[in-house]
């Protein structure tokens, strides 16, 4: 079968001649085109004339106008298409007699001659407006309008439409009446008017449900601050129990071992043999062992709770001491292997200032392995003397009696 179309293998446009094809690619810079047997469409529209070359195109106009009956032509206007390239100097009106030589006679449609007048006075092309009224169905100057900027971009835009002379044309609608301008240009107001209202209500419904839904995430996150909050404060309060529990028992001990003491100087007998044991036999055997980082642990306590109790007038100053010591126990637990870290000048005015004027800060030193050197001129942790878990400790026993606010009031 002969091709009676050329199609674009770019996009899949049907187009009727070579004319077309060359100004498709002038304007979509495509270059693919081949010979096809589907014939371009020629569905004439019942009601204002207008031709659609394809059922997308009959679509769109019968969104816009409301049009549903169309007539199709197409078997009338299908002819086997002529590659041969046109002529340069072929003239436009020779263009068009030969692309409308057909048995119809081609006509320029009837229009609304005021409407008309008042689309060339808002500066647009009489072929432009004579096209937007005509595939308008000279619906009135607002669908005029409307269809000229949907259809800007055609690339027949000025060209003056052409129908058959012995098509029938519905006749134009009456212009409007200049109260009936006013009226309908009222109504398009108010019916902007309604339109952006609506658009601000649902605007404001978005928002106001942004807010709801930033509200439940702000009270979902306080509460579970709140939560934690509370689990930190129960933990806080049982730690604080347990350093109580201990105090006690320990103050129960010294005073079982005072008691026994006191028995022994008098000459008196122990009151139960499991009580005279436990407290001096466990103490010597404990000087026998290697020091555990549990005892160290329980010094170190002792060592910061005497430190508060010393200086209990200057809560600030002993909260600084306790961060100060924090530090140089953090410092070498993290680069033991620097030396830097390991030697503190005990001369040094800020050392004095934090930790060495007080009472017991020295001796936390020491527990944790610092010794004095150079006839007490410096504290030294030897490299070989460095136990990891015993600085750990005394980094957890300083972090506590920072935070617990009940420490060492017992």
């Amino acid at each position: 079968m002969a091709g009676v179309s050329l199609k674009c293998g770019d996009c899949g446009a049907l187009l009727k001649s070579v004319e077309e094809a060359q100004e498709h690619a002038e304007l979509t810079s495509h270059s693919n085109f081949s010979e096809s047997t589907e014939p371009v469409l020629n569905l004439l529209c019942t009601a204002c004339s207008k031709p659609c070359r394809s059922k997308t195109e009959s679509d769109l106009h019968t969104k816009r106008t409301g049009h549903t009956e169309f007539i199709d032509k197409t078997s009338e206007a299908t002819k086997p298409i002529s590659l041969e390239v046109p002529k340069v100097g072929a003239t436009a009106e020779g263009a068009v007699t030969a692309t409308t030589n057909q048995d119809e006679e081609m006509v320029v449609p009837e229009v609304d001659k005021k409407i008309l007048e008042e689309l060339e006075s808002m500066g647009f092309s009489t072929a432009r407006a004579t096209r937007a009224l005509h595939y308008s169905g000279n619906a009135g100057l607002e669908a005029s309008v409307t269809w000229i900027v949907e259809h800007e971009n055609d690339p027949d835009i000025d060209q003056m439409p052409l129908i058959p002379a012995n098509t029938k044309v519905e006749a134009p609608k009456p212009s409007l009446t200049p109260e009936e301008l006013r009226a309908k240009q009222q109504e398009l107001r108010e019916r902007a008017r309604k339109k952006k209202e609506e658009e601000e209500k649902r605007t404001e419904r978005e928002r106001e449900k942004e807010r709801i839904r930033i509200g439940k995430e702000l009270l979902e996150a306080k509460r579970i601050e709140e939560d934690n909050e509370r689990k930190r404060i129960l933990a806080l309060r049982k730690a604080e129990k347990e350093e109580e529990r201990r105090a006690r028992e320990k103050i129960k001990q010294k005073l079982e071992e005072d008691k026994a003491e006191r028995r022994r100087k008098l000459g008196l007998p122990p009151e139960e043999p499991s009580v005279a044991k436990p407290a001096p036999v466990v103490e010597e055997k404990k000087s026998f062992l290697p020091v555990r980082p549990a005892t160290k642990a329980e010094q170190m306590r002792e060592c910061l709770r005497s430190l508060k109790q010393n200086h209990k007038e200057d809560d600030a100053r002993v909260k600084r001491a306790f961060q100060t010591l924090l530090t140089y126990v953090g410092n070498v637990a993290r680069n033991p292997d620097e030396e830097k870290f390991r030697k503190i000048r005990l001369t040094n005015q800020s050392f004095q200032e934090r930790v060495g004027a007080l009472k017991g800060g020295i001796e936390f030193l020491e527990i944790c392995g610092f010794e004095k050197i150079d006839g007490g001129e410096f504290l030294f942790l030897p490299r070989n003397k460095v136990d990891i878990a015993v600085l750990n400790s005394s980094g957890s026993e300083l972090d506590s009696a920072i935070k617990n606010p009940f420490f060492g009031i017992l």
